[in-house]
């Protein structure tokens, strides 16, 4: 039997209740409210600036959005505008034309691409007569559908109220100043949107508090791990780049993987074994996307710690994705939010994924490309479907994870098989050479925890 709730927490329900009548299977219309491109000179630009993207491939993300939370999408269109409008962001012929249209589909909702004012969300609900969210409103409805651990469900509730606090107006368009009587008062629509912003605010910092127990928790986590201590490997990119195929491929875990966006949100560690034996801890990560709410970025800081503290990031592409470059511009900026540099070689290696999508012709394209840049920058080809190229990529994680290790030169005599095959086995080599008396040069370098069985076997290897 649950216990009854507060006044307090009745309210607070009452707040979050507007946006929860998102049901699937809600019939609705995607519209991309773009800016029309114009000319400077030879040189167009959409003349916002932040989203270099054609507006078919922006359409077609915030569409993939609605779809991850099996929305059934009427039609989806481009509005295009010349700047947005203060009261309805788009002009007032457009919301007439599309009120018709939502009419006669019986749309209950409509997704605008964009960030709305609290005012014109409410004003294109009055013209529209139809449940209207923005960019932001449906990300921070996926990610509540998505969270299923206490961390992830509390990270979500954080950002859903700091993004609900400054929209109370929706909420209230009944109750406005009133006209006349004493002046010092403000009327009974701004007593109570005061009321409910305290209620939030409260909440959120109860929340917040919560999530500082967490936050030692992990770090917690991480001290432990160092003890042991295993290199921590990090999964980052842009959503549905196939992080968690990947994972699963690398760990044989079976976390979700669909093709979907924002499949992942909690995030997930397993165990992996590097070639030459050396452990390391996967993690899986809520994969990033353009125009992430910066309310998000705040609320999964905690979360995304994996990320800032891991030793090698792998930053998964899907390089069978048209905008696959832009992509790895958004993935960029949310990386140096956190504090890391993109462009630092020795930490992040970047992986081309879903190499089983492209041609033939394709594929040897960007195998040749890869191979043209210097070890440290060069790409790994791979399809995590499939398989191919994981073994390279392991290599390559270790070979990152040596970088500042110690290297040795050792003389392994013909007779001593072992000892060679042992190198082989437990090192990274990284030159050999066989002299005409037979004996075999190598320089090589030592995987965590080799060290002291490598000095005990061969006492006479050389410190490069």
């Amino acid at each position: 039997m649950t216990e009854p709730r507060s006044p307090g927490e009745e309210r607070l329900a009452q707040l979050a209740e507007p946006e929860k009548e998102v049901a699937a299977g809600t019939r609705t219309l995607v519209i991309g409210p773009y800016r029309t491109r114009r000319r400077r000179g030879a040189v167009e630009t959409d003349g916002q600036g932040a989203n270099p993207r054609p507006p078919e491939a922006r359409l077609d993300e915030i569409t993939g959005l609605a779809l991850a939370i099996d929305l059934t999408i009427i039609q989806s269109l481009i509005a295009p505008l010349a700047s947005p409008r203060p009261a309805t962001f788009i002009g007032s012929g457009k919301v007439e034309e599309l009120a018709g249209l939502i009419r006669a589909e019986d749309i209950g909702l409509v997704v605008m691409d964009c960030a709305l004012s609290p005012v014109q969300q409410r004003n294109l609900e009055k013209a529209w007569g139809a449940k209207v969210i923005d960019r932001t409103g449906l990300i921070l409805e996926i990610f509540g559908r998505r969270a299923r651990t206490r961390e992830g469900t509390l990270q979500v509730e954080l950002a859903h109220l700091s993004y609900q606090k400054g929209r109370l107006v929706r909420s209230w368009t009944h109750l406005e100043r009133q006209r006349g009587g004493f002046g010092f008062l403000g009327g009974p629509g701004e007593t109570q949107i005061e009321a409910d912003r305290r209620l939030i605010q409260e909440r959120m910092n109860r929340i917040e508090r919560d999530l500082e127990s967490v936050v030692k928790t992990r770090s917690l986590h991480r001290t432990s791990r160092r003890r042991v201590p295993y290199p921590i490997i990090a999964l980052v990119g842009y959503t549905n780049a196939g992080k968690s195929t990947l994972f699963n491929r690398m760990t044989q875990a079976d976390v979700l993987a669909e093709n979907m966006l924002f499949a992942t949100l909690d995030p997930t560690s397993r165990a992996i074994e590097l070639p030459h034996g050396e452990k390391a801890i996967l993690s899986d990560t809520v994969g990033f996307i353009s125009d992430l709410p910066t309310m998000l970025v705040a609320a999964f800081r905690a979360t995304l710690e994996d990320v800032v503290e891991a030793d090698v990031l792998l930053h998964v592409r899907d390089v069978s994705h048209g905008e696959t470059e832009a992509q790895a511009g958004d993935v960029a900026v949310v990386l140096r939010e956190l504090g890391i540099d993109p462009d630092d070689t020795r930490r992040v290696v970047e992986v081309w994924n879903k190499a089983d999508l492209l041609s033939a012709d394709d594929r040897e394209r960007l195998s040749t490309a890869s191979h043209r840049t210097g070890e440290e920058r060069r790409p790994i080809l791979i399809s995590a479907l499939t398989g191919d190229g994981i073994s390279e990529l392991l290599a390559t994680i270790e070979h990152h994870l040596s970088l500042g290790r110690p290297t040795y030169e050792v003389d392994v005599a013909p007779e001593d098989g072992q000892g060679l095959a042992w190198l082989h086995e437990n090192t990274e080599i990284l030159d050999r050479t066989t002299r005409e008396n037979g004996h075999t040069i190598l320089q090589i370098r030592l995987v965590a925890g080799k060290e002291p069985r490598f000095l005990n076997r061969f006492p006479d290897a050389r410190v490069l």
